[in-house]
């Protein structure tokens, strides 16, 4: 077992000059830098004519300003209400205000996702970009903010994955993951899920679409990146869902693993059951690719 990292907390650093207070936390910064990281991508893509489609690049890399502009409000509105809707609609339901209190946490990637793809699709549509193109550019630099958000949870010590005893099995100190750790209390032993995500859906799949886009060129075949990263996610997600502690208002007695859908002892969690449909519109999009080279 590997005790938990310690000096390090949610929270960079914090100013305060009199009444004001401004406190800079890991997850806010993984959020800002993956979106750069993904714009100077994406900018360096555009610029190379001989990726795409007919040797010419969907769009003008100066027009990705405006594009981001988009998918920041679609990864906040989206990430946010996928939470509200697919992880707690009964609390929220009782207590609309908070839906709005975004900085006590609770973002969820698949409707992050749904919120990133409607802001592209009307950029798209606005801009005369072909749409097929347009996702496989959302694509390509993606992994990076899913890895350094997956790095952000590790340090904010949440999202633990189920109790173990592997070596690698990390002693957690949050109240929040060690509250059910049953007999394993002292210590509370876990499964680093964050990191595996981080690896699996983060770097390898960033890797493996960067390869892809520039040195198999698959751009030329639209949509065939972004059904690879659907695809990559998707099983990736429902892998680490086997290791991962599911949300505890999905837990009971007769459901202490909680599925959201449960036969016996088997079931699919809430990761899990979102994922699904990711993996078929990720197959879809691979194998339609090289019947829309103009799309």
């Amino acid at each position: 077992m590997i005790p938990f990292p310690e000096g390090i907390s949610p929270d960079i650093f914090t100013i305060s000059l009199g009444s004001f207070k401004f406190t800079l936390y890991w997850y806010a910064l993984a959020y800002v830098v993956g979106i750069i990281a993904w714009w100077r991508i994406a900018a360096v893509a555009l610029k190379r004519n001989s990726l795409w489609p007919g040797n010419i690049a969907p769009m003008q890399a100066a027009k990705l300003e405006d594009l981001v502009t988009y998918l920041v409000l679609g990864i906040i509105l989206g990430g946010r209400l996928g939470y509200v809707i697919f992880y707690n609609p009964t609390y929220f339901f009782n207590n609309p205000v908070e839906i709005m209190f975004v900085w006590q946490g609770g973002m969820s990637f698949h409707g992050g996702l749904f919120g990133v793809a409607t802001a592209g699709f009307l950029f798209f549509q606005r801009n005369s970009v072909a749409i097929r193109s347009g996702a496989d550019l959302l694509a390509l630099g993606s992994p990076v903010g899913l890895f350094l958000g997956r790095i952000a949870n590790f340090i904010n010590d949440e999202l633990w994955g189920r109790t173990t005893d592997v070596p690698w099995g990390f002693i957690v100190k949050s109240p929040d993951a060690s509250k059910v750790c049953g007999d394993l209390i002292d210590p509370c032993v876990r499964h680093p899920s964050q990191l595996y995500e981080a690896i699996l859906e983060g770097l390898i799949l960033f890797l493996l679409l960067v390869f892809l886009a520039f040195r198999k060129k698959v751009l030329k075949d639209p949509g065939f990146l972004a059904g690879v990263f659907f695809i990559g996610y998707g099983l990736s997600r429902s892998f680490v869902e086997l290791f991962r502690q599911p949300d505890e208002q999905f837990q009971s007695p007769s459901n202490p693993l909680g599925f959201f859908i449960q036969i016996g002892e088997m079931g699919l969690t809430m990761g899990q059951i979102l994922s699904i449909p990711m993996i078929f519109i990720g197959f879809v999009l691979c194998f339609t690719s090289s019947k829309n080279k103009t799309a």
